[in-house]
């Protein structure tokens, strides 16, 4: 018998219909003898909708409200789950973040699971049945509902899992798995059958939407065996696993993209010891990630700095920048959100040279100019205009060998 949690996303519960898929594919689990644990997302397009809402009730809404409001889409999709799973004979109930309780920081909006109370769960697990929990949501240090952050119930799924001790969690979702590249754009994309926690990592942080940032951090920390499915083939995924287990290694395993970008460009800003810190860290407060920064050499003792804020944030990021504007003492400000960010993945490139060159020549072959670089051990990511995004992921999936073959 194993111990098993299974996630299920926003297209894999869009409608009765795929609710009911879910239902037999928690059955199947449970018939093999496993305690199953359910982690669901909301029906697709309706958090969506919930955040419009919020959008159109104020511009700069409250982010404890605004978490009071599009938590709501999970709480209907658990309940939904165990109604049809009690008439299939199965003992199920829904939970939502609270009653478990799943506890969280107070950053509304981008809150970082703390703990999860786990006992009563595995004794109802021990007992037969299948708690049906909602992703995305927790409760903060103050008592109000949180959630964390779009994608969130990857994290949840993760999180659950570890704190259960589960042998393994099943992301099911409306792809069969990791591909080097989003096959929607590059025909020619691989799926992957392994991929490591790293290179996991910087593909969901770079833009890769099959798994969310954190979920990824928090399998790499609890090593949880991670299988990314479909719902609706039974073929095999990809598993995301440590990098011994992978035999042949890629130089580049993946390209990966991002929308999800807005450029902020300082100019004239005062050169010396301590501005860096009156800039970003406004920013942090407010709690707006900073992700790419360029600064220009200093000439009469000012500079040019350039820095990307999630697109989601560029409205607070340039609020924040005007309050500090005295401060910090910068001559102008502009802003674009028509850029996007391109990445080439792969822990090959710790041993091999020339994979950044590579990507220059390819990108300048096709006349696409760069903004904005920057790099670490195994990735190399480039700020371009939005216009040349698909001409982009197909050059560089081209230039790096990974068309299908």
């Amino acid at each position: 018998m194993a111990r098993i949690v299974q996630k299920f996303g926003g297209t894999s519960v869009a409608n009765m219909e795929r609710i009911r898929n879910v239902a037999r594919l928690v059955k199947k689990e449970v018939d093999a003898g496993n305690q199953v644990a359910v982690v669901l997302s909301a029906m697709s397009g309706v958090t969506n909708q919930l955040v419009a809402y919020c959008q159109e009730a104020a511009p700069l809404f409250d982010q404890g409200e605004y978490d009071a409001v599009v938590s709501t889409g999970e709480q209907v999709t658990v309940g939904l789950l165990s109604i049809i799973l009690q008439s299939m004979g199965i003992s199920a109930r829904s939970w939502c973040g609270w009653q478990i309780p799943i506890h969280t920081d107070d950053a509304h909006g981008k809150a970082r699971i703390v703990d999860i109370e786990t006992d009563e769960l595995l004794s109802r697990m021990a007992a037969g049945e299948v708690p049906v929990v909602a992703g995305f949501q927790g409760i903060g240090e103050d008592g109000r509902i949180t959630t964390l952050g779009r994608g969130g119930s990857d994290t949840s799924a993760v999180a659950l899992a570890a704190a259960l001790g589960a042998d393994r969690c099943d992301i099911y979702t409306d792809v069969d798995g990791v591909y080097t590249t989003d096959p929607r754009i590059v025909p020619k994309a691989r799926k992957l059958p392994r991929v490591t926690y790293e290179e996991m990592l910087e593909m969901a942080s770079l833009g890769a939407k099959v798994l969310q940032t954190r979920s990824v951090e928090m399998a790499m920390k609890y090593r949880v065996n991670l299988q990314v499915l479909s719902s609706f083939e039974d073929i095999p995924g990809t598993l995301v696993c440590d990098e011994e287990d992978i035999v042949e290694k890629e130089v580049v395993s993946g390209i990966a993209y991002s929308r999800d970008e807005a450029k902020v460009t300082l100019q004239g800003v005062k050169d010396h010891p301590g501005i860096a810190a009156a800039i970003f860290g406004p920013l942090a407060d407010s709690n707006i990630n900073v992700d790419m920064i360029v600064q220009n050499v200093s000439a009469e003792g000012h500079t040019d700095l350039t820095f990307t804020v999630p697109r989601t944030d560029l409205l607070r990021a340039l609020k924040v920048l005007e309050e500090v504007k005295k401060t910090v003492g910068f001559r102008d400000l502009s802003h674009s959100d028509t850029v996007v960010k391109i990445s080439v993945i792969g822990v090959g490139m710790r041993t091999h040279a020339g994979v950044a060159q590579k990507m220059f020549s390819a990108l300048a072959e096709r006349g696409i100019n760069i903004l904005v670089i920057s790099t670490s051990e195994i990735k190399v990511s480039v700020l371009i205009e939005e216009e040349y995004t698909e001409l982009a992921l197909r050059a560089l999936h081209t230039a790096y060998g990974l068309d299908a073959r």
